[in-house]
């Protein structure tokens, strides 16, 4: 509550500073990059878990390892690893263009906020595979073999059976990663196309600055944008265990009826 309350006393002082074009731009960038990132990872980790799932392959049980080494990875280190081969790559798609069409086409990756939400994805891979992996553990392979024998596809069994199931997990999963990447700084600092600010930098630039006080408005947005989904998704999971207030809700709507002979009826 300490650094919470002065957060806010430094955020009110610099209310007007603070609320200029600059902040909601930046504001802007980091739900954008947070929410993309959010949204592959949660692909990438349900096709990876999945495919774990249906499959013994030592190929994918390998490549199951490669997001837990990435977490663990500094944010720097994967910047610079990601920035020479995608400029690379730029590099010779811009020739390729130039020699065929006579067409520029710059730097379409390096140079863009691809590269910054393929890092925060990379990085972040490994929360969100433990989160999917959690819920398809919880979900019994009878339910497969079932569906297999009512005809049912792989794809099939997916997409009607396995994702309804996991919307919880995948809920958690995507917000793991929007909550780390709202706050990552290295790789973004690294990797941010020009004049392209998010809070973290944002709050970054006017520390270095030592004008700490300025940076009270966009270090508490962090705070509050990363925590406001915490809260909620620990309401839903509250609420739905047993005891909660959904289960408690439902048990007093109950009504028991006796019928004649001793017969106990709930409705």
């Amino acid at each position: 509550m300490l650094p919470a309350s002065v957060l806010v006393h430094d955020a009110l002082a610099y209310i007007a500073a603070g609320l200029a074009s600059e902040f909601w731009d930046a504001a802007v960038h980091s739900l954008m990059l947070s929410a993309a990132a959010a949204c592959l990872a949660v692909a990438f980790a349900v096709t990876l878990g999945y495919a774990r799932r249906q499959t013994r392959s030592k190929l994918i049980h390998t490549l199951s390892v490669i997001p837990a080494i990435s977490y663990a990875v500094p944010g720097t280190v994967l910047a610079i690893g990601l920035l020479i081969p995608l400029a690379r790559l730029d590099n010779g798609v811009d020739a390729a263009m130039r020699s065929l069409f006579g067409l520029p086409t710059g730097l379409l990756l390096s140079g863009s906020a691809f590269a910054v939400v393929l890092a925060y994805t990379i990085r972040f891979l490994a929360a969100s595979l433990g989160a999917v992996e959690a819920g398809l553990s919880k979900i019994s392979r009878n339910t497969d073999a079932a569906a297999r024998t009512l005809g049912a596809t792989i794809s099939e069994t997916l997409w009607r059976l396995h994702l309804p199931l996991l919307r919880p997990a995948l809920g958690a999963a995507a917000l793991l990663v929007f909550v780390d990447s709202m706050k990552e700084l290295p790789a973004t600092l690294l990797l941010r196309p020009f004049n392209f600010n998010t809070l973290a930098i944002q709050v970054f630039t006017l520390a270095s600055l030592y004008r700490y006080e300025e940076a009270g408005l966009s270090a508490l947005s962090i705070v509050v944008v990363s925590l406001a989904p915490v809260l909620l998704l620990h309401g839903v999971i509250v609420a739905g265990r047993p005891g909660g207030p959904a289960n408690q809700h439902s048990t007093a709507s109950t009504k028991e009826i006796r019928k004649p002979g001793g017969l106990l009826i709930s409705q």
